[in-house]
Protein backbone atom coordinates (compact mmCIF):
# COMPACT_ATOMS: atom_id res chain seq x y z
CA UNK A 1 0.00 0.00 0.00
CA UNK A 2 1.44 3.42 -0.81
CA UNK A 3 1.90 5.83 1.84
CA UNK A 4 4.07 8.62 2.42
CA UNK A 5 5.35 9.80 5.76
CA UNK A 6 4.16 13.38 7.23
CA UNK A 7 5.33 13.65 10.91
CA UNK A 8 6.54 16.61 13.39
CA UNK A 9 8.60 14.70 15.61
CA UNK A 10 10.05 16.63 18.95
CA UNK A 11 10.95 15.37 22.20
CA UNK A 12 12.89 17.86 24.48
CA UNK A 13 12.80 15.75 27.52
CA UNK A 14 16.54 15.14 28.94
CA UNK A 15 16.97 11.57 29.87
CA UNK A 16 20.07 10.97 32.38
CA UNK A 17 20.80 7.27 32.28
CA UNK A 18 22.87 5.01 34.86
CA UNK A 19 23.62 4.13 38.63
CA UNK A 20 24.78 7.45 39.80
CA UNK A 21 22.18 9.56 37.51
CA UNK A 22 20.64 10.79 40.83
CA UNK A 23 23.90 13.14 41.22
CA UNK A 24 22.73 15.01 38.39
CA UNK A 25 19.77 15.59 40.46
CA UNK A 26 20.97 19.48 41.70
CA UNK A 27 21.87 20.83 37.80
CA UNK A 28 18.44 19.68 36.79
CA UNK A 29 16.23 21.24 39.21
CA UNK A 30 15.99 24.64 39.04
CA UNK A 31 18.00 25.82 42.62
CA UNK A 32 15.08 28.69 43.52
CA UNK A 33 11.88 26.51 42.92
CA UNK A 34 10.10 25.40 45.54
CA UNK A 35 9.50 21.45 45.21
CA UNK A 36 6.40 19.03 45.30
CA UNK A 37 8.34 15.72 45.75
CA UNK A 38 5.24 13.19 44.62
CA UNK A 39 5.29 9.84 44.51
CA UNK A 40 3.06 6.36 45.62
CA UNK A 41 2.62 4.35 48.37
CA UNK A 42 6.20 4.46 50.22
CA UNK A 43 8.15 2.35 48.78
CA UNK A 44 10.86 4.75 47.95
CA UNK A 45 10.91 5.28 51.92
CA UNK A 46 12.00 1.67 52.42
CA UNK A 47 13.95 0.87 49.58
CA UNK A 48 16.80 3.90 50.09
CA UNK A 49 15.57 5.79 46.51
CA UNK A 50 13.88 9.10 49.24
CA UNK A 51 16.65 9.41 51.29
CA UNK A 52 19.32 9.48 47.88
CA UNK A 53 16.95 12.32 46.01
CA UNK A 54 16.77 13.73 49.27
CA UNK A 55 20.33 13.81 49.87
CA UNK A 56 20.66 14.98 46.21
CA UNK A 57 18.95 17.78 46.64
CA UNK A 58 19.46 19.07 50.25
CA UNK A 59 19.10 22.39 51.01
CA UNK A 60 16.37 22.72 48.95
CA UNK A 61 13.00 23.49 49.77
CA UNK A 62 10.86 21.08 49.25
CA UNK A 63 7.45 19.48 50.07
CA UNK A 64 6.09 15.97 50.36
CA UNK A 65 3.08 14.18 48.71
CA UNK A 66 2.49 10.85 48.49
CA UNK A 67 -0.03 8.53 48.31
CA UNK A 68 -0.48 7.91 44.67
CA UNK A 69 -2.05 5.01 43.59
CA UNK A 70 -1.52 2.51 41.15
CA UNK A 71 -4.01 3.70 38.41
CA UNK A 72 -3.95 7.37 40.23
CA UNK A 73 -7.04 8.62 40.58
CA UNK A 74 -8.88 12.14 40.76
CA UNK A 75 -9.56 12.99 43.99
CA UNK A 76 -6.29 11.98 44.92
CA UNK A 77 -4.32 13.99 42.32
CA UNK A 78 -6.80 17.12 43.16
CA UNK A 79 -5.34 16.75 46.70
CA UNK A 80 -2.24 17.40 45.06
CA UNK A 81 -3.15 20.50 43.27
CA UNK A 82 -4.73 22.19 46.39
CA UNK A 83 -1.23 22.11 48.24
CA UNK A 84 0.75 23.27 45.43
CA UNK A 85 -1.52 26.40 44.87
CA UNK A 86 -1.40 26.64 48.61
CA UNK A 87 2.24 26.16 49.28
CA UNK A 88 2.90 28.26 45.76
CA UNK A 89 4.77 25.39 44.59
CA UNK A 90 7.28 26.28 41.21
CA UNK A 91 8.57 22.63 40.06
CA UNK A 92 7.04 19.17 39.91
CA UNK A 93 9.28 16.55 40.60
CA UNK A 94 8.04 13.01 40.33
CA UNK A 95 9.60 9.68 42.22
CA UNK A 96 7.97 6.63 40.91
CA UNK A 97 6.32 4.90 38.21
CA UNK A 98 3.79 5.32 35.04
CA UNK A 99 0.84 6.09 37.07
CA UNK A 100 3.39 8.79 39.67
CA UNK A 101 4.66 9.97 35.89
CA UNK A 102 0.94 10.22 35.03
CA UNK A 103 0.17 12.06 38.23
CA UNK A 104 2.82 14.69 37.61
CA UNK A 105 1.65 15.79 34.45
CA UNK A 106 -1.85 16.48 35.61
CA UNK A 107 -1.10 18.68 38.78
CA UNK A 108 1.67 20.56 37.74
CA UNK A 109 -1.10 21.24 34.76
CA UNK A 110 -4.48 21.59 36.78
CA UNK A 111 -2.44 23.86 39.52
CA UNK A 112 -2.19 26.86 36.47
CA UNK A 113 -5.78 26.68 36.18
CA UNK A 114 -9.18 27.62 38.03
CA UNK A 115 -11.74 25.42 36.75
CA UNK A 116 -12.39 21.45 37.39
CA UNK A 117 -9.48 19.45 36.73
CA UNK A 118 -11.29 17.08 34.63
CA UNK A 119 -11.60 18.77 32.21
CA UNK A 120 -8.22 18.86 30.81
CA UNK A 121 -9.27 15.25 31.67
CA UNK A 122 -11.42 15.02 29.10
CA UNK A 123 -10.18 17.55 26.98
CA UNK A 124 -12.59 20.28 27.58
CA UNK A 125 -9.56 22.71 28.26
CA UNK A 126 -6.35 22.28 27.15
CA UNK A 127 -3.93 23.85 28.68
CA UNK A 128 -0.98 26.31 27.48
CA UNK A 129 0.97 25.88 30.04
CA UNK A 130 2.26 24.07 33.35
CA UNK A 131 4.63 23.90 35.96
CA UNK A 132 7.61 22.27 35.21
CA UNK A 133 8.01 18.34 35.73
CA UNK A 134 10.86 16.59 36.45
CA UNK A 135 10.87 12.61 36.85
CA UNK A 136 13.20 10.16 38.48
CA UNK A 137 11.35 6.80 37.23
CA UNK A 138 11.36 3.45 39.70
CA UNK A 139 9.73 1.48 37.48
CA UNK A 140 10.03 0.57 34.09
CA UNK A 141 6.16 -0.26 32.07
CA UNK A 142 5.02 2.62 30.73
CA UNK A 143 7.52 5.41 29.01
CA UNK A 144 5.41 7.98 30.51
CA UNK A 145 8.90 9.58 31.85
CA UNK A 146 9.20 10.78 28.51
CA UNK A 147 5.98 11.67 26.71
CA UNK A 148 3.21 13.99 26.47
CA UNK A 149 0.63 11.66 27.79
CA UNK A 150 -1.39 10.33 31.01
CA UNK A 151 -3.77 8.66 32.51
CA UNK A 152 -5.82 9.61 35.25
CA UNK A 153 -9.36 7.32 36.77
CA UNK A 154 -12.15 9.45 37.92
CA UNK A 155 -13.69 6.90 40.42
CA UNK A 156 -16.74 8.55 41.10
CA UNK A 157 -17.75 7.78 37.56
CA UNK A 158 -15.76 4.34 36.90
CA UNK A 159 -14.18 6.87 33.93
CA UNK A 160 -10.08 5.87 33.11
CA UNK A 161 -9.09 8.76 30.35
CA UNK A 162 -6.09 8.67 28.47
CA UNK A 163 -5.20 12.99 27.21
CA UNK A 164 -2.34 14.85 25.93
CA UNK A 165 -0.87 17.95 27.80
CA UNK A 166 2.24 18.64 25.88
CA UNK A 167 3.16 21.72 28.73
CA UNK A 168 3.69 19.20 31.09
CA UNK A 169 6.19 16.81 29.12
CA UNK A 170 8.66 16.18 31.71
CA UNK A 171 11.54 18.44 30.79
CA UNK A 172 13.77 15.47 32.06
CA UNK A 173 13.79 11.75 32.85
CA UNK A 174 16.25 10.32 35.57
CA UNK A 175 16.79 6.39 34.98
CA UNK A 176 18.44 4.53 37.66
CA UNK A 177 18.30 0.80 36.92
CA UNK A 178 19.36 0.07 39.96
CA UNK A 179 16.31 1.50 41.75
CA UNK A 180 14.28 -1.91 40.02
CA UNK A 181 16.18 -4.51 42.51
CA UNK A 182 13.68 -4.10 44.73
CA UNK A 183 10.53 -4.21 43.27
CA UNK A 184 8.10 -7.07 43.18
CA UNK A 185 8.60 -10.23 40.12
CA UNK A 186 4.89 -8.89 39.14
CA UNK A 187 5.50 -5.61 38.89
CA UNK A 188 8.73 -6.65 36.19
CA UNK A 189 6.40 -8.78 34.59
CA UNK A 190 4.00 -6.11 34.22
CA UNK A 191 6.30 -3.66 32.60
CA UNK A 192 7.67 -6.52 29.96
CA UNK A 193 4.10 -6.78 28.58
CA UNK A 194 3.09 -3.45 28.81
CA UNK A 195 5.99 -1.96 27.04
CA UNK A 196 5.49 -4.75 24.33
CA UNK A 197 1.74 -3.88 23.49
CA UNK A 198 2.80 -0.11 23.72
CA UNK A 199 4.73 -1.57 20.79
CA UNK A 200 2.21 -3.23 19.35
CA UNK A 201 -0.46 -0.60 19.11
CA UNK A 202 1.81 0.95 16.71
CA UNK A 203 3.04 -1.58 14.92
CA UNK A 204 0.28 -4.23 14.20
CA UNK A 205 -1.76 -2.45 11.60
CA UNK A 206 -0.79 -3.04 7.79
CA UNK A 207 2.03 -2.82 5.77
CA UNK A 208 3.30 0.50 4.31
CA UNK A 209 7.01 0.42 3.57
CA UNK A 210 8.23 2.06 6.88
CA UNK A 211 11.63 0.47 7.15
CA UNK A 212 13.05 2.55 9.92
CA UNK A 213 9.59 1.99 11.90
CA UNK A 214 9.09 -1.40 11.41
CA UNK A 215 13.08 -1.80 12.52
CA UNK A 216 12.81 -0.12 15.80
CA UNK A 217 9.59 -1.65 17.06
CA UNK A 218 11.23 -5.17 15.87
CA UNK A 219 14.19 -4.45 17.66
CA UNK A 220 12.36 -3.41 21.34
CA UNK A 221 9.93 -5.96 20.71
CA UNK A 222 12.62 -8.75 20.58
CA UNK A 223 14.58 -7.39 23.54
CA UNK A 224 11.38 -7.84 25.36
CA UNK A 225 11.07 -11.24 24.80
CA UNK A 226 14.75 -11.70 25.50
CA UNK A 227 14.05 -10.49 28.95
CA UNK A 228 11.21 -13.00 29.08
CA UNK A 229 13.45 -15.84 28.27
CA UNK A 230 16.30 -14.72 30.37
CA UNK A 231 13.60 -13.51 33.82
CA UNK A 232 15.77 -15.54 36.24
CA UNK A 233 18.66 -12.86 35.80
CA UNK A 234 16.25 -10.44 36.58
CA UNK A 235 18.02 -9.50 39.77
CA UNK A 236 21.26 -8.43 37.24
CA UNK A 237 21.86 -4.37 36.76
CA UNK A 238 22.01 -5.14 32.94
CA UNK A 239 18.60 -7.37 32.63
CA UNK A 240 17.12 -4.25 34.77
CA UNK A 241 18.57 -1.83 32.70
CA UNK A 242 17.65 -2.96 29.55
CA UNK A 243 13.70 -3.29 30.59
CA UNK A 244 14.24 0.12 31.46
CA UNK A 245 15.09 1.38 28.35
CA UNK A 246 13.13 -0.77 26.45
CA UNK A 247 10.22 0.30 27.92
CA UNK A 248 11.47 4.14 27.59
CA UNK A 249 11.89 3.33 24.06
CA UNK A 250 8.60 1.80 23.62
CA UNK A 251 6.48 4.98 23.97
CA UNK A 252 8.67 7.91 23.38
CA UNK A 253 6.71 8.71 20.39
CA UNK A 254 10.06 7.76 17.86
CA UNK A 255 8.07 4.65 16.99
CA UNK A 256 4.91 5.29 15.40
CA UNK A 257 6.49 8.63 13.96
CA UNK A 258 4.15 8.93 10.31
CA UNK A 259 2.83 5.12 10.54
CA UNK A 260 -0.97 3.97 10.84
CA UNK A 261 -1.68 3.29 14.82
CA UNK A 262 -4.30 1.71 16.51
CA UNK A 263 -4.71 1.44 20.22
CA UNK A 264 -7.71 -0.28 20.29
CA UNK A 265 -6.02 -2.82 22.80
CA UNK A 266 -5.81 0.21 25.64
CA UNK A 267 -9.38 1.96 24.83
CA UNK A 268 -10.77 -1.49 25.62
CA UNK A 269 -8.54 -2.51 28.57
CA UNK A 270 -8.76 0.94 30.75
CA UNK A 271 -12.52 -0.67 31.36
CA UNK A 272 -11.05 -3.54 32.89
CA UNK A 273 -8.90 -1.74 35.39
CA UNK A 274 -11.47 1.06 36.34
CA UNK A 275 -13.79 -1.58 36.98
CA UNK A 276 -11.99 -3.90 39.23
CA UNK A 277 -8.76 -2.98 39.53
CA UNK A 278 -6.50 -5.10 37.58
CA UNK A 279 -3.12 -4.05 36.89
CA UNK A 280 -2.96 -2.32 33.35
CA UNK A 281 -0.43 -4.74 31.86
CA UNK A 282 -2.90 -7.68 32.91
CA UNK A 283 -5.88 -6.17 31.18
CA UNK A 284 -3.31 -5.68 28.12
CA UNK A 285 -2.60 -9.45 28.07
CA UNK A 286 -6.53 -9.87 28.46
CA UNK A 287 -7.31 -8.19 25.83
CA UNK A 288 -5.02 -8.12 23.04
CA UNK A 289 -5.21 -12.12 21.82
CA UNK A 290 -8.97 -11.63 21.33
CA UNK A 291 -9.10 -8.22 19.81
CA UNK A 292 -6.41 -9.83 17.20
CA UNK A 293 -8.06 -13.05 16.56
CA UNK A 294 -11.36 -11.11 15.46
CA UNK A 295 -9.43 -8.04 13.80
CA UNK A 296 -6.73 -11.11 12.06
CA UNK A 297 -7.63 -10.33 8.10
CA UNK A 298 -7.59 -6.60 8.29
CA UNK A 299 -3.92 -7.42 10.54
CA UNK A 300 -2.43 -10.32 8.93
CA UNK A 301 0.77 -9.21 7.23
CA UNK A 302 1.80 -7.15 10.21
CA UNK A 303 1.45 -10.48 12.58
CA UNK A 304 3.28 -12.87 10.46
CA UNK A 305 5.71 -10.37 9.73
CA UNK A 306 5.69 -10.16 13.98
CA UNK A 307 6.06 -13.83 14.08
CA UNK A 308 8.77 -13.97 11.92
CA UNK A 309 10.99 -11.08 13.00
CA UNK A 310 10.28 -10.81 16.47
CA UNK A 311 9.43 -14.42 17.24
CA UNK A 312 11.67 -15.74 14.96
CA UNK A 313 8.96 -18.53 13.05
CA UNK A 314 9.56 -19.50 9.73
CA UNK A 315 6.74 -18.74 7.15
CA UNK A 316 4.49 -18.40 10.24
CA UNK A 317 0.92 -17.81 10.05
CA UNK A 318 -1.41 -14.62 11.71
CA UNK A 319 -2.85 -17.72 13.71
CA UNK A 320 0.65 -18.97 14.47
CA UNK A 321 1.78 -15.36 15.78
CA UNK A 322 -0.87 -14.75 18.11
CA UNK A 323 -0.12 -18.45 19.74
CA UNK A 324 3.38 -17.24 19.93
CA UNK A 325 2.53 -13.89 21.26
CA UNK A 326 -0.02 -15.65 23.78
CA UNK A 327 2.97 -18.46 24.37
CA UNK A 328 5.30 -15.10 25.88
CA UNK A 329 2.47 -14.04 27.58
CA UNK A 330 2.73 -17.29 29.63
CA UNK A 331 6.02 -17.32 30.24
CA UNK A 332 6.04 -13.72 32.36
CA UNK A 333 2.50 -15.29 34.13
CA UNK A 334 0.14 -12.65 32.71
CA UNK A 335 -3.65 -13.53 32.54
CA UNK A 336 -5.30 -14.48 29.23
CA UNK A 337 -8.30 -14.36 29.91
CA UNK A 338 -10.44 -12.31 32.70
CA UNK A 339 -10.87 -15.46 34.97
CA UNK A 340 -7.37 -15.97 34.92
CA UNK A 341 -7.32 -12.29 36.62
CA UNK A 342 -9.66 -14.25 39.50
CA UNK A 343 -13.00 -11.99 38.01
CA UNK A 344 -15.57 -15.07 37.61
CA UNK A 345 -18.74 -12.45 37.25
CA UNK A 346 -21.35 -14.21 35.70
CA UNK A 347 -21.83 -10.43 34.42
CA UNK A 348 -18.25 -9.48 33.72
CA UNK A 349 -18.42 -8.81 30.04
CA UNK A 350 -21.91 -7.32 29.93
CA UNK A 351 -20.08 -4.85 32.53
CA UNK A 352 -17.14 -4.14 30.60
CA UNK A 353 -19.38 -3.30 27.50
CA UNK A 354 -21.73 -1.04 30.04
CA UNK A 355 -18.47 0.89 30.59
CA UNK A 356 -17.43 1.12 27.09
CA UNK A 357 -20.97 2.52 26.21
CA UNK A 358 -20.88 4.96 28.65
CA UNK A 359 -17.78 6.18 27.46
CA UNK A 360 -18.42 6.51 23.86
CA UNK A 361 -15.80 3.82 23.36
CA UNK A 362 -18.01 1.14 21.89
CA UNK A 363 -17.25 1.67 17.92
CA UNK A 364 -13.38 2.93 17.68
CA UNK A 365 -13.45 2.94 14.01
CA UNK A 366 -9.15 2.75 13.13
CA UNK A 367 -8.05 0.61 10.24
CA UNK A 368 -10.02 -2.54 11.06
CA UNK A 369 -13.31 -0.56 11.21
CA UNK A 370 -13.98 -1.85 14.72
CA UNK A 371 -17.81 -1.30 15.10
CA UNK A 372 -20.22 -2.05 17.85
CA UNK A 373 -20.71 -5.65 17.02
CA UNK A 374 -16.96 -6.18 17.06
CA UNK A 375 -16.31 -4.69 20.08
CA UNK A 376 -19.05 -7.11 21.80
CA UNK A 377 -17.16 -9.96 20.54
CA UNK A 378 -14.01 -9.12 21.42
CA UNK A 379 -14.87 -8.21 25.08
CA UNK A 380 -16.88 -11.79 24.89
CA UNK A 381 -13.60 -13.76 24.18
CA UNK A 382 -11.61 -11.95 26.51
CA UNK A 383 -14.05 -12.08 29.85
CA UNK A 384 -14.58 -15.82 29.42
Amino acid sequence: MSHLFAFDYHNPTRIVFGPDSFAQLPALVPADARILLLYGGGSIKKNGVYDGIRAALAGRDIVDFGGVEANPTLATLNLAVDLVKREKIGFVLGVGGGSVSDGAKYVASAALYDGDGWDIVIGKYAPKAALPVGIVLTLAATGSESNAAAVVTNTATLDKRAFYVPPARPQFAVLNPTVMASLPVRQLENGIVDAFVHVCEQYLTYPVGALVQDGYAEAVMKALVRLADTFAEHNETVWQQNLMWAANQALCGIIGVGVPQDWATHRIAVELTALWGIDHGRTLSIIQPALLRDLIEYKREKLEQLGREVFGLTAPSAEDAIAALEAFYRSVNMPLHLRDAGITEPDAADRVLAGLRAHGKMALGGHAAIDEAKTERIVRAACR
